[in-house]
């Protein structure tokens, strides 16, 4: 029942959002240490807007100050909301472990994504500062990740992490997040194998996110004035080199298997129709709406926040160091965006391949 009132609210009156976001994400920093093949940081696309939303703020770590001054707010306005360091590689935020600690003492809940290099240096940190739940990056056997990722040990260094924070605190969700591509397609069923073994909680599979150069020129032709959208995420991207039939296998084959845990999808696609429609068709939507703008905000490193996370527009809705938190859930900019997005149905052009699209 809560759910349905909350897509009511979504759709009836975009404009003052009447819970509170399920998600807080913190951009704790602009650096990386690896050199993924489908990521526009990755590859040093920093004009795209995805890049930009990664990378583009300054100082390149958020201070201190102000990842507790979100918690503070937090604490005092959305306190079940869940705080997630989620760009762009929180384990090299100098401040991950007090920023946590501070968080754990005001009873909020935390959430870490990251490419796990440094996991193993800092397990037991983690697990004595309270983190709730990690989202490890990985992407496929331990060669074919390596290659992926542009180290020849990034998938060793994960595993030793997370078997080192399974060993200090057992308590911790630990979720595997694959990217799929068209580098570990025929290795997908062979990756989830090798972790029935290890205790983890989950592995979510996404579809390849992106947004394409011609969707990005018709959002553009009319909402380049208030949301401008660019490509991202397919430098060196070829779905030409996609076997989609053997993709479609895998998928059947790891759903008809038994797991010790969760194993998801996302999108789910069941038919090779509805691949080719995913991969070479991004014109066709997928998805019934946009949840995460009503669901997330992005916090920057210099206190400016944009909606829902770093894959969606670089539109500023507010800047923490001026506004409240709560203030800033339903501005005059966000609340003008969340209604623009569901008087076009929805999704806007550049929307069709986002994670949140689904």
């Amino acid at each position: 029942m809560l759910a349905k009132l909350k897509t009511l609210n979504h759709k009836l009156l975009p404009t003052k959002v009447l819970h509170s976001p399920k998600w807080v994400v913190l951009g704790v920093n602009n650096v990386c240490n690896l050199h993924c093949k489908m990521c526009d940081v990755g590859t040093q696309n920093y004009d795209s807007t995805f890049a930009q939303n990664l990378v583009g703020t300054h100082p390149i770590n958020m201070p201190l100050e102000l990842a507790k001054l979100v918690t503070e707010q937090m604490a005092s306005h959305f306190p079940k909301s869940q705080l997630a360091y989620a760009f762009t590689e929180p384990l090299v935020y100098p401040h991950l472990v007090e920023s946590l600690n501070y968080a754990n003492q005001s009873g909020l809940f935390t959430t870490v994504t990251t490419n796990a290099l440094t996991l193993r240096h800092k397990a037991e940190q983690l697990a004595e500062a309270g983190l709730n739940e990690i989202y490890v990056s990985l992407d496929g056997p331990q060669d074919i990740h390596n290659e992926i990722r542009g180290h020849k040990s990034s998938f060793q260094k994960a595993i030793e992490g997370i078997e080192k924070l399974k060993a200090s605190h057992n308590s911790i969700k630990i979720v595997i997040i694959c990217a799929i591509t068209e580098w570990n397609i025929g290795h997908l069923k062979e990756f989830a194998d090798s972790f029935k073994e290890v205790g983890i909680n989950e592995i979510a599979f996404m579809h390849t996110q992106f947004t394409d150069p011609r969707m990005a020129h018709i959002h553009n032709e009319k909402w380049s004035s208030l949301y401008p959208a660019t490509d991202s995420n397919l430098d060196i991207v070829n779905f030409d080199n996609m076997d989609l039939d053997i993709l479609l296998k895998e998928i059947r084959d790891i759903k008809s298997t038994s797991y010790p845990f969760h194993i998801y999808f996302s999108p789910e696609i069941e038919t090779e129709a509805e691949l080719q429609v995913y991969y070479k068709q991004p014109e066709k939507l997928i998805g019934k709406y946009c949840s995460a703008v009503f669901t997330s905000i992005m916090i920057k490193s210099d206190g400016s926040v944009i909606p829902a996370h770093g894959r969606c527009y670089n539109l500023t809705i507010g800047n923490i160091y001026k506004d409240s938190l709560k203030e800033i859930w339903n501005s005059s900019v966000v609340s003008k965006f969340r209604s623009d997005l569901i008087s076009a149905g929805g999704f806007f052009p550049a929307c069709s391949r986002c994670c949140s699209a689904f």
